[in-house]
C-alpha cells in the first residue's frame, strides 16, 4: 500500500495590468519531497488573457512560463536557479511577486502520486476556472 507524502503546490497567474490586480489560472506546480518530485503544468488561454488587457506581449508571457518549466526541472536550462536542491527551487518560484507573472500563496496537501495530484490541481485550478 503505498503511503500519503506531503505535498505543496501553488497555482500560477498571468496579471496581464498588474495596476487592475486582475488575474487568469494558467497553471499549477507542484512541489513533494518524498517522491521527488517538482513538475508544473500550464495552459495560456490567449483569448481570455487579450480579454483582460488587449495589449499584452504573449511572447513575453510564454518566454516566462518556459522559464520557470525550465527552473523546475532543474539544470542548466533553469540558470543559476536551475541549479539550486528542489525544494529552494520551488521557494524561489512560489515567492512573493509583483510581476505579470504570480504565483498564489502556497497550499499542502497529501497524496499518494504527485503528478496524478498535479493533472487534478491543474484540471480543477485552470482548465475549470
Amino acid at each position: 500500500m503505498q503511503e500519503d507524502n506531503l505535498f505543496e503546490y501553488a497555482v500560477i497567474r498571468v496579471v496581464p495590468a498588474v495596476e487592475r490586480e486582475e488575474f487568469l489560472n494558467v497553471g499549477a506546480v507542484l512541489f513533494c519531497a518524498n517522491q521527488k518530485f517538482l513538475k508544473m503544468a500550464y495552459n495560456l488561454d490567449e483569448k481570455r488573457l487579450l480579454a483582460l488587457n488587449p495589449t499584452i506581449d504573449i511572447p513575453e508571457i510564454k518566454e516566462y512560463l518556459t522559464a520557470f518549466d525550465q527552473v523546475c526541472k532543474g539544470g542548466g536550462d533553469g540558470g543559476g536557479i536551475g541549479s539550486l536542491p528542489m525544494a529552494e527551487r520551488f521557494r524561489w518560484l512560489t515567492a512573493v511577486r509583483s510581476t505579470v507573472v504570480q504565483t498564489s500563496k502556497v497550499h499542502p496537501g497529501f497524496c499518494k502520486d504527485a503528478g496524478e495530484m498535479l493533472d487534478r490541481l491543474f484540471v480543477q485550478m485552470v482548465l475549470q476556472s
